[in-house]
């Protein structure tokens, strides 16, 4: 597909759109090579912290439902690094053409400096704000008006999971070092009653 392209899936509420992001979520960026190299190394160094902390909750036996819910946010984080760091090495521009892969003449960015391809959109309603509706009035109204990946779908997952979890979630290792605290209390007077009927 070149860049814009699209193709209805499900009539005017599901549209597979090709379209490429520059920068963070809802297509918000940092001006300039500076911001984009910043946004990349960021990037890196927050999987790597989140790929830590897998391994961290993995090891402790943490419930199985956060240990999914991390690996989709790492998983979804390491895509849109992939595509970042590497598409603008392997793949011409899309701009009025198909992209080629491993063009002759090199890729159209270089290592850090690609862009993340977007491709799920969803305008399920669509409409117009009224005349009087501050700031938007009489503009055109579409939710969900961003374009997404399967990386961001994945992220979204995990971090809303977490938040709606997160009691039975981060309580349960409590649960369990109250209940090893019982069982070393009872086996220490169980102890102190043996001993008890021993000396008498």
């Amino acid at each position: 597909m070149f860049l814009g392209q699209e193709f209805p899936i499900l009539g005017n509420w599901f549209i597979i759109h090709f379209t490429e992001n520059n920068g963070m979520a809802f297509g918000l960026e940092l001006e300039g090579d500076f911001g984009k190299l910043f946004l990349s190394i960021f990037r890196i160094l927050a999987v790597t912290g989140i790929g830590w902390y897998l391994v961290l909750i993995i090891k402790k036996a943490m419930p199985a439902g956060l240990i999914v819910a991390v690996s989709l946010i790492f998983a979804g984080a390491l895509g849109n690094i992939i595509d970042s760091a590497f598409y603008g090495l392997i793949f011409s521009d899309s701009s009025y053409r198909l992209a080629t892969l491993f063009p002759t003449e090199g890729g159209y960015g270089k290592f850090l400096f690609g862009r993340v391809v977007d491709m799920l959109y969803f305008p399920v309603v669509q409409g117009h704000f009224p005349h009087w509706f501050p700031i938007w009035g009489s503009e055109q109204f579409i939710f969900f008006r961003p374009v997404f990946n399967i990386a961001d779908s994945a992220i979204t997952i995990g971090i809303f999971t977490i938040i709606l979890y997160q009691k039975s979630f981060f309580s349960m290792p409590v649960k369990a070092q109250e209940n090893r605290v019982l069982l070393i209390n009872k086996e220490n007077h169980d102890e102190q009653v043996h001993c008890f009927v021993s000396l008498s």
